[in-house]
């Protein structure tokens, strides 16, 4: 089963110093299965994380080792994130969000391994007509 990873367990992972870094590396090892993240994820978390870094390094590391995969944004699903964006903007929406949901969507996952659990509960996942709710890890 496919894992979708948001920014803030990447930089968590990643940075000791991280206020969830135990708890993200606990969850971590209950995951089971594929990891995936989306490049506007990657991108949030190299800026956070700063390109200089030792977390930088060993995230580039974990990709390199394929902990982690990386899933791209074509025309059209770039257009799909930009739908949920539109969609989305009370809470605002930003692109990472939207390209885990378009890639869920696509990948036929609901997990999302986040921090942001408040706003992942309220963005739905389409399959077909109907909206199924995102389950965000760690529980």
């Amino acid at each position: 089963m496919t894992t979708l990873v948001d920014t803030g367990p990447l930089v968590a992972l990643f940075d000791p110093k991280d206020a969830g870094h135990e708890r993200c590396v606990q969850a971590l090892r209950t995951i089971r299965g594929r990891l995936q993240t989306t490049v506007p994820v990657l991108t949030e978390a190299f800026h956070i994380l700063d390109p200089g870094s030792q977390g930088s390094a060993a995230l580039r590391a974990f990709i390199s080792r394929d902990g982690l995969s990386v899933w791209w944004l074509d025309a059209s699903r770039l257009r799909r994130a930009f739908e949920l964006m539109d969609r989305y903007a009370d809470h605002p929406m930003d692109l990472a969000d939207a390209s885990l949901i378009v890639a869920a969507e696509l990948l036929g996952t609901r997990r999302i391994f986040t921090l942001d659990r408040r706003d992942f509960r309220s963005y739905r996942i389409r399959r077909g007509h109907r909206g199924h709710p995102v389950e965000t890890l760690p529980g």
